[in-house]
């Protein structure tokens, strides 16, 4: 059936959109090949090569890696010394400022993980068209290590560059944590970032991070020992709306998390048990729109590419779940807040381009 002509300005600039996606996917595919199998590293380690260099280097076929090198030169991810020159004696460079973006686990600008998730989350295909018709989820583990080690590793340079200030902005909070010490209670602490950062910028505090997922946690003991982080961080496997430990805790964190969980009211009411009185939960969730627009801008975009490729189903595979999905807005964690018995909720004024932050208050 033909489909009826309507604007073909409108129709253009959407296929020239799809065209440049495309595009995109693919240097993004190119760039996790650079990633994982250590090209770039070499490059950075070793200085420039030529194809049959850097396949001796890395450890590749030599023809596939003169494609990869070509391609990423007409790309503009690596410099080339001479397009002119014979395919095997040419020798590429991969910039400073490139490495950075590709290398540096704590550099702000840290992109590559990016091709990771986006590798990872294409294996699930089929189990999500599955979903899609009935309704089911797809358990976090079975996107398997790129997507986990690309949430790992885009979150570790936020936490190392920011975590101070966020939790600076809890005055009251940060006060007694610098003074006196304290406790935190780090839910949901993943591969255990946030737990050694805070342990670290507040010396005398002891964080215990708390993790439903068995890798998770042994991948933050790994990362503690790793930095050198001893008896000041505790790492345990529970589910957070059962952990242990009322009214232990001088503040709880949940980061990036909160809409990923099947029964978020339960993780609240149990994160409001831990608080001592004077106690306050800090949540960092994705900075979205506070209403439902169309069309969005590219950060809304982004996340609810996140929510219907991972973070919803995996949300919906421990039913009975809500199913919040990636775009949690502010006025549905409040009601989830309120729900759990916390008295004050705060949106508080930290500038973040991903995050949005709450305070919450028994």
């Amino acid at each position: 059936m033909p489909v009826s002509m309507g604007s073909t300005e409108k129709r253009d600039a959407f296929t020239a959109r799809l065209g440049a996606a495309a595009l995109a996917t693919l240097e993004l595919q190119t760039v996790y090949l650079g990633d994982r199998l250590g090209l770039y590293r070499t490059l950075a380690e070793q200085g420039p090569a030529t194809a049959p260099e850097l396949a001796d280097r890395a450890g590749v076929d030599a023809r596939y890696a003169r494609e990869w090198l070509e391609q990423q030169a007409v790309a503009g991810i690596l410099d080339v010394d001479d397009p002119k020159a014979e395919a095997d004696t040419r020798r590429y460079t991969l910039s400073s400022e490139h490495a950075e973006v590709l290398l540096d686990a704590e550099s702000l600008a840290l992109a590559a993980p990016l091709a990771r998730f986006l590798v990872g989350s294409s294996q699930v295909m089929p189990a999500l068209l599955d979903a899609f018709r009935t309704g089911g989820g797809i358990d976090w583990a079975d996107y398997g290590p790129d997507a986990i080690e690309s949430q790992e590793a885009m979150n570790r340079p936020q936490f190392a560059h920011h975590i101070r200030s966020w939790i600076n902005d809890l005055t009251d909070i940060a006060g007694r944590l610098r003074e006196d010490g304290g406790s935190i209670a780090d839910l949901a602490c993943g591969a255990g970032w946030s737990s050694i950062w805070m342990a670290r910028l507040f010396p005398g505090v002891h964080v215990d991070g708390i993790d439903i997922d068995q890798g998770s946690i042994d991948r933050a003991k790994a990362n503690a020992k790793g930095e050198g982080i001893g008896e000041e961080v505790t790492f345990r496997v529970a589910n957070a709306a059962d952990t242990s430990g009322d009214g232990s805790y001088d503040l709880v964190t949940i980061f990036e998390a909160v809409h990923d969980m099947a029964r978020p009211v339960e993780v609240l009411t149990r994160a409001h048990r831990l608080l001592k009185p004077d106690g306050a939960v800090l949540i960092a969730d994705e900075r979205v729109a506070e209403t439902f627009t169309a069309p969005g801008d590219e950060v809304e975009r982004m996340h609810y590419g996140f929510s219907v490729t991972c973070c919803l189903p995996c949300g919906l595979a421990d039913p009975p779940s809500v199913g919040t999905g990636t775009v949690l807005r502010p006025s549905v964690l409040q009601a989830m807040a309120k729900d759990a018995g916390f008295s004050g909720f705060t949106i508080l004024p930290t500038e973040h381009d991903s995050f949005s932050f709450y305070r919450l208050d028994p």
